[in-house]
């Protein structure tokens, strides 16, 4: 989305109507500054002239030689007037130039910022419309069926149910996608990174174990300690691990891979399921994106919320998450956290 050129011309003029008055400002002290040195400068030279032709016996009248001072003091004022404004012109087209391309710069992120949110409303009015359309259909094909049997009723007011429920979970994950950073960084606190992992497994384990998973743990284990909020750390790595399990194959293994150097620590997730194609991999990370059909068959649908809460959260702890992925060959999910303490 692109804002009107409005904006940017009116930064533009405020931006330069504050370089020009500054610049007119010092102009006019520069003028009568000047001015006064050299009246003060020529005054002084016209008495000199003046006693030395009393000396040698001149009678030049005083009145002409200070005649004379003033036509210079004019013509000095007139030069350093003409050379005042050149040079505000100069400033003025230069100011002009950079003023546009400062104010390009400045409204940039509020335009990155609108268009983001456009999106994300667009997206979550499409996604919140989907459920409602079908229980409104539902509910009108119900309403003229006259002798509607009690069956039918509770299948109507079951399928109901399921909508309520995506539309509870879809609130839910619009709500973990704009919390507050700041409000969720006050309950930090020191977490080792081993622990928040298991934590994580153990919520989808039962998952696991229903398609054959196994999971392996390597690397570092223990002492790896970061500063961050543990519920939201918890979801980041349960959303990856369930991300992980839906695109594997039953009977495959999930590998999580925990290491350090000196100032951060890395945890890595690597599934052997069916891979993100490298067309899909730039966006994976984007609200409401999902891959194409062939990534999502016999996927139960999601709204493509999770891996953009997890980007969320690694991001509100200072990290990054990034992604390796080939098709057929799975999948590499990488978190890397600043370290708070590494072991002796």
């Amino acid at each position: 989305m692109k804002l009107h050129k409005s904006p940017y011309l009116r930064l533009t003029l405020f931006y330069v109507l504050i370089v020009m008055t500054i610049s007119m400002l010092f102009s006019f002290v520069i003028f009568n500054l000047s001015s006064k040195e050299l009246d003060s400068g020529l005054g002084r030279q016209s008495r000199v002239i003046w006693n030395i032709g009393q000396n040698n016996g001149m009678m030049t009248p005083f009145s002409d030689i200070d005649q004379i001072r003033q036509n210079q003091l004019s013509e000095s004022e007139d030069n350093l007037r003409d050379n005042l404004i050149y040079w505000n012109l100069i400033i003025l087209i230069l100011s002009s130039f950079l003023s546009y391309f400062l104010a390009k710069s400045s409204m940039r992120p509020i335009e990155d910022a609108l268009y983001s949110q456009n999106c994300f409303t667009a997206d979550a009015s499409h996604e919140l419309r989907t459920p409602l359309t079908a229980m409104k259909t539902e509910v009108e094909v119900a309403l003229r069926d006259k002798d509607i049997h009690l069956d039918d009723a509770k299948k109507l007011l079951q399928s109901n149910l399921e909508e309520i429920g995506k539309l509870e979970s879809l609130s839910n994950a619009l709500l973990k996608v704009a919390r507050s950073r700041e409000a969720a960084k006050a309950s930090f606190t020191k977490i080792a990174i081993s622990n928040i992992v298991l934590e994580a497994y153990e919520k989808i384990e039962s998952l696991a174990k229903k398609k054959s998973i196994h999971f392996t743990f390597k690397g570092q284990a223990k002492d790896l300690f970061v500063h961050g909020d543990t519920p939201s750390l918890n979801e980041l790595f349960v959303i990856l691990f369930d991300n992980a399990i839906k695109y594997s194959d039953e009977k495959s293994k999930v590998d999580i891979y925990l290491s350090a150097d000196k100032k951060h620590a890395v945890v890595s997730v690597k599934d052997h399921g069916v891979g993100i194609k490298a067309g899909d991999v730039p966006y994976i990370f984007n609200r409401f994106y999902r891959a194409d059909n062939s990534r999502v068959r016999n996927v139960p649908g999601g709204y493509g919320l999770g891996l953009s809460i997890a980007r969320n959260i690694a991001e509100m702890h200072d990290g990054i998450i990034t992604i390796e992925s080939q098709p057929g060959h799975g999948s590499e999910f990488r978190v890397t956290f600043p370290l708070l303490h590494l072991p002796k």
